[in-house]
C-alpha cells in the first residue's frame, strides 16, 4: 500500500490505547451549564437572553456579530441563572450565559429543510451558518466562512480530516467507526457546493478499522463515485491542514496563503457530521464527542456531551482520578493548552481532556542549544526553530518575522525533538502573539 505523507515531522508515543476501543457513550449533564459567547475565531456573540428567562433545547441564545462569527444554541432546557464573565480553557474571561438544567430537555420545534439536493448553494451555506457550526478539531473557524472562498479560487479537492494525529485523542476515530454513513452524507453536501471537486477522506494507517468502515460507507452510498478514502502514513502532524493537503494532493500552500489558494478545503470529521445534522435534520450544533483520557483517569472514555457541560462531570463519568493529575490539558499533549482548573465548560472546540501524572508531565530543565539541527530536521514548515527561539528571547521581532516565524503552526515538533530540551514552541508561540497583536494596533 502506498502511504501518503508530508515532509519531516516526528513520531511521538500514541497513547491512544486508553480509548481507541471505547465506544462513544452519551453523558447527560446534572448541574448548571455554561455557554461562553466566544467559542470560535471571530467576533463574540451577543446574548439573546437575560437572567430569569426560560430556554429550550435548540434555542438560539447567542447571536453572531458579523460574518466571521457563529451563533450559540442551548443544549438543555431550563432557566437562565446569570449572564456574566467566566474563564475558558484558553485562560481568558469571556461573557457567558449560565443555565440551570431542569432535566426535561424540552426542545424547540426543528424544521427539517427537505432534500439538500433541491437547495441552492446559498441556502445550504445559510443553514450551516445558522446552525453555529465551526471547525471541531479545535481551531473553531466558522465553517460557513471556509465554505465561501473568493470566486477566483477554484476548489477541486474537499478533504475530510480523519488523521487525528494528536496523541491520546480518539474521538474522531470512534466517530468514523460509529457514524460513518453520516460523515459520507455530510461530505456529499459539501461536494454539492463545489460540483467540480472530488472528496477525500484521509485517515492514518494506525486506524485501519476506520479505513475499512469508511470505505464500506462510501461504497454503500448513492452518488458517491467522486469520494475516495486515502490512507496516510502515521506521523505527526499529519492532520495539520497544510501537511494534510500536501499528503493528499502533493500541493504546497504558499506562505501567508490559505488552503483555498491550493484549490482545497479541509474539514474535520466531526464538522462534516454536524453539517449533515444541520442541512438534513435542521438541528444546530449542541453536542460534541470528547476524549477524556490520560494516566491519571480511572476509566478513560469517549463521551458525547452537551455543550456547556462542566469538565468535572466528564471526569466523574470516567470514575474520577486514580491519582491527582499533575497537569490537565485541553486537547492533546502536542498542541493542547494546559489549564489551571477543572471548573470549565465544554465548548465547540473541546476535543479532549488529558490528565497526566507526575511521571508523564515532567518538564525537563533547559540546557544551551548545541546546534545539532534536529529541530530543523523535524519542522514540517521548513523553518529554523533555533533561530526563531533566539530572536524570541532577544525580543527581536523584526528578525523573528524575517525568518517566517508567523508561518509556525505551533505543532511542537521542534520541542519534542530537541536533545537540549529547549522550550522552543513556548517562546515561539509567545512571540507570534506579540507580533500579531502589534499588527492589529
Amino acid at each position: 500500500m502506498n502511504l501518503l505523507t508530508f515532509k519531516k515531522g516526528v513520531h511521538p508515543p500514541h497513547g491512544k490505547h486508553f480509548t481507541e476501543n471505547k465506544q462513544i457513550e452519551e453523558l447527560l449533564p446534572k448541574g448548571d451549564l455554561v455557554f461562553p459567547m466566544s467559542q470560535h475565531i471571530g467576533a463574540p456573540c451577543d446574548p439573546l437572553v437575560k437572567k430569569g428567562d426560560r430556554v429550550l433545547v435548540g434555542q438560539k441564545i447567542g447571536e453572531a456579530k458579523g460574518f466571521v462569527s457563529s451563533p450559540i444554541f442551548s443544549s438543555i432546557s431550563g432557566t437562565v441563572k446569570n449572564v456574566s464573565p467566566v474563564f475558558t480553557s484558553g485562560g481568558t474571561k469571556v461573557n457567558a450565559i449560565i443555565v440551570e438544567n431542569d432535566g426535561n430537555y424540552e426542545e424547540v420545534e426543528f424544521a427539517k429543510p427537505g432534500s439538500y439536493k433541491d437547495l441552492s448553494k446559498e441556502e445550504i451555506i445559510k443553514l450551516i451558518q445558522e446552525a453555529g457550526i465551526v471547525g471541531m478539531g479545535g481551531a473553531g473557524f466558522p465553517t460557513h466562512v471556509k465554505l465561501s472562498p473568493p470566486p477566483d479560487k477554484k476548489i477541486d479537492s474537499i478533504i475530510v480530516n480523519g488523521a487525528e494525529c494528536e496523541p491520546y485523542l480518539t474521538c474522531d476515530h470512534r466517530m468514523m467507526l460509529e457514524e460513518s454513513e453520516y460523515i459520507v452524507e455530510g461530505l456529499k453536501i459539501i461536494l454539492k457546493l463545489f460540483p467540480e471537486a472530488k472528496g477525500y477522506i484521509a485517515i492514518e494507517n494506525n486506524k485501519m478499522d476506520a479505513v475499512e468502515v469508511m470505505e464500506k460507507a462510501v461504497k454503500g452510498a448513492k452518488d458517491a463515485s467522486n469520494i475516495e478514502v486515502k490512507v496516510l502514513k502515521t506521523k505527526y502532524p499529519q492532520g495539520a491542514e497544510k501537511q494534510l493537503i500536501y499528503a493528499v494532493t502533493s500541493r504546497e500552500v504558499p506562505s501567508g496563503k490559505l488552503p483555498a489558494d491550493a484549490g482545497c478545503i479541509v474539514q474535520n470529521v466531526d464538522t462534516v457530521r454536524e453539517i449533515y445534522n444541520a442541512v438534513v435534520l435542521g438541528r444546530p450544533l449542541m453536542t460534541r464527542v470528547v476524549t477524556v483520557t490520560g494516566e491519571a483517569v480511572k476509566e478513560p472514555k469517549n463521551l458525547r456531551v452537551k455543550l456547556g457541560t462542566n469538565w468535572m462531570e466528564l471526569i466523574e463519568a470516567c470514575g474520577g482520578f486514580k491519582e491527582e493529575p499533575t497537569k490537565v490539558i485541553a486537547g492533546g499533549p502536542m498542541m493542547g493548552m494546559t489549564v489551571s482548573m477543572l471548573d470549565l465548560p465544554v465548548v465547540k472546540g473541546t476535543s479532549g481532556i488529558l490528565c497526566l501524572t507526575d511521571k508523564q508531565a515532567v518538564l525537563p530543565e533547559e540546557s544551551p542549544c548545541i546546534r545539532c539541527g534536529k529541530c530543523v530536521q523535524a519542522c514540517p514548515m521548513n523553518l529554523i526553530p533555533s533561530f526563531l527561539d533566539s530572536s524570541s528571547r532577544r525580543n527581536n521581532l523584526d528578525a523573528f518575522e524575517a525568518d517566517h516565524g508567523l508561518d509556525c503552526i505551533e505543532c511542537g515538533c521542534c520541542t519534542f525533538s530537541c536533545p537540549a530540551k529547549r522550550h522552543l514552541i513556548q517562546t515561539i508561540r509567545n512571540t507570534k502573539r506579540t507580533v500579531l497583536a502589534s499588527k492589529r494596533k
